[in-house]
């Protein structure tokens, strides 16, 4: 089983406006409600992709209610741990620009935290725990890290989409998949690329530190994946990119979703790419029809 892991949902208030005056009284008759974050993301992929999955975290009030309608209309098993405060609403405004303003989170207690932790007893070998996105205020700046140790030692395999120190700490724990673009590779380790080949040195010193697998996305560049045997590239999909969120969520889901099928990073990296460029090339995450239809250009060549 993979369980995904969103601990600040939030239910999305989305505004269409043709033009947004600022100061006035502005109305609209398109509006929307919308379940997010990036665990969920990953779950719709999953989906897609006919992979159980059971979608974890914290939900409240009557936001948190809906959200979990809007999951079971989309068939995501959920077993969120109810909270007493409410899940965030964040505020989505699209007019001339694109503006969000993003709440923060609820307030999560200590019994809380212990409800959710105990969903890890039911982990077993083999499973896959995919953590995503922000923590509220409330949570240790470490709540995923001290996940790590229960996870290795249920037998199971952990992701944690994450940047910076954050990321580091998890290789300790060996992560089965870990997914910097090349910029956040560069920020790792202050520095900057003249050459893929100096790009694929410092991702080398990732596997070096821990982990089993390392993706680097480079957008319209393509990607490249490194396994302790094997570098592969993939040479990224043609089409108009209309949306960037959710496409990294979309490729970690189809890396881990073909790994957990097949163990074979190199078609697991081939089915990770054509999801994210899928989703890139949408206004919502991709459904199985628009991945399939990129999937035919995404070819994976090992490079050494």
């Amino acid at each position: 089983m993979i369980y995904t892991v969103t601990v600040n949902p939030a239910l999305d208030y989305v505004l269409q406006l043709e033009k947004v005056n600022a100061g006035e009284v502005n109305r609209t008759n398109n509006y929307s409600f919308l379940a997010g974050g990036k665990g969920i993301n990953v779950s719709q992929i999953l989906n897609q992709l006919d992979i159980d999955n059971t979608a974890w975290g914290f939900v409240g009030g009557f936001t948190g209610k809906e959200l979990i309608r809007q999951l079971n209309q989309k068939r995501i098993v959920s077993d969120f741990v109810t909270i007493s405060d409410d899940t965030r609403v964040n505020v989505k405004i699209h007019g001339e620009k694109e503006t969000e303003i993003n709440a923060a989170g609820p307030e999560i207690d200590n019994q809380e935290i212990t409800a959710f932790k105990s969903r890890l007893d039911d982990l077993k070998k083999g499973d896959i725990v995919v953590m995503s996105g922000s923590l509220t205020p409330s949570l240790p700046t470490d709540f995923y890290q001290q996940l790590l140790p229960t996870i290795k030692e249920a037998g199971a395999e952990f992701v944690v989409d994450t940047t910076g120190q954050a990321l580091l700490d998890t290789l300790k724990y060996q992560p089965l998949v870990i997914k910097p673009n090349h910029h956040e590779l560069a920020d790792l380790f202050n520095t900057s690329f003249d050459s893929s080949n100096v790009m694929l040195e410092y991702a080398q010193k990732l596997l070096e530190k821990g982990a089993q697998n390392v993706m680097v996305s480079m957008a319209g560049d393509g990607g490249y994946l490194l396994t302790k045997d094997h570098v592969y590239h993939a040479k990224a999909a043609v089409g108009t990119a209309v949306n960037s969120v959710g496409a990294g969520d979309s490729m970690i889901a189809g890396f881990v979703g073909t790994y957990f099928k097949t163990q074979d990073p190199a078609e697991s990296f081939r089915i990770g790419m054509a999801c994210g460029a899928a989703t890139a090339f949408t206004k919502d995450i991709a459904v199985k029809s628009q991945i399939d239809a990129v999937l035919p250009q995404i070819k994976v060549e090992q490079i050494s």
